[in-house]
């Protein structure tokens, strides 16, 4: 499976910040939003990694990331030239899927929990093993500003509405989706909505419809933002700074990610450290390689 990035947008609710700067590389307390998003892929085992931005931005997460190869990591870069909606994240990245599955975050969501990592492995291995769909839910109290997902009483998706005003349930979908090859082609078949885009949640339709999709739901013990609002950024914040102080571990910190799961060698890790200028984040670095 390959994962991609959805780092687009105008961030028009986080006007003047995002006036020269990508939303998604606005801090979440210590770290680049982006981060979080990455991290999710990482923690999946996703190494292949496709990042699609603006033309204005493009350089800037090629400066950020690079080619990824210090964390053992594969990433491409391309450009949405104007915000089309989610779906078209599948077309932009036709070629650099080939004939894998797919995940894509997008990348001003923020999701952390114990047991992060072994749900986001076992969702991925269904959807290679059983060629079907899968989406995440989270329970929020404001559901009519989400694309909602309702559910049987076996917790199987029966049906899908984009930020409705009377809302079937409080689940929300949020910006995590893994689907297999076949999404390429079914989001060449959408339409635009009403709002000009293609819409992510045509797509979870025609799964849907074709009996191919499975819901994971983040319960209790998991935290889960949409990061795209002033209010949220701070929200995330706060939580990351408790977690992190009170721990003593940082959440999202890629490159210990990448030691730990394997991608790369101690002595790479190393290395990698030693390109960090002198800052807590280059000592908090330092104690893992020193453990």
């Amino acid at each position: 499976m390959k994962g991609i990035i959805l780092a687009g947008g105008l961030g028009t609710r986080l006007y003047p910040s995002t006036k020269i700067l990508s939303k998604q590389l606005l801090p979440v307390y210590d770290k680049p939003m982006i981060y979080y998003s990455l991290s999710v892929l990482m923690l999946a085992e996703i190494k292949e990694i496709l990042i699609i931005t603006s033309e204005d931005h493009y350089q800037l997460y090629k400066n950020l990331f690079g080619n990824g190869n210090q964390m053992g990591l594969q990433i491409d870069y391309k450009i949405q030239y104007k915000p089309n909606g989610l779906a078209e994240a599948f077309i932009i990245g036709e070629e650099f899927i080939g004939s894998d599955s797919v995940c894509l975050v997008l990348g001003d969501n923020l999701i952390y929990g114990k047991g992060l990592s072994e749900m986001l492995i076992n969702s991925k291995s269904k959807v290679i093993d059983c060629n079907d769909a899968c989406i995440f839910g989270f329970e929020v109290k404001n559901p009519e500003d989400y694309g909602i997902a309702e559910l049987d009483n076996n917790g199987v998706v029966v049906s899908l509405e984009e930020k409705p005003k009377n809302p079937k349930s409080n689940c929300a979908v949020i910006g995590i989706y893994m689907f297999p090859n076949s999404v390429v082609e079914y989001s060449k078949t959408i339409n635009k909505s009403s709002r000009g885009e293609l819409e992510i949640t045509s797509i979870n339709q025609k799964y849907l419809i074709n009996g191919q999709l499975n819901l994971q739901i983040f319960g209790r013990g998991y935290s889960w933002f949409d990061t795209g609002s002033f209010s949220s950024i701070l929200e995330a914040s706060s939580l990351i700074q408790l977690i992190q102080e009170r721990g003593g571990y940082k959440v999202s910190c890629i490159e210990e990610i990448a030691y730990n799961k394997g991608f790369i060698s101690q002595q790479e890790f190393s290395n990698l450290i030693e390109g960090i200028v002198d800052c807590d984040y280059k000592s908090y670095l330092q104690k893992i390689i020193s453990k």
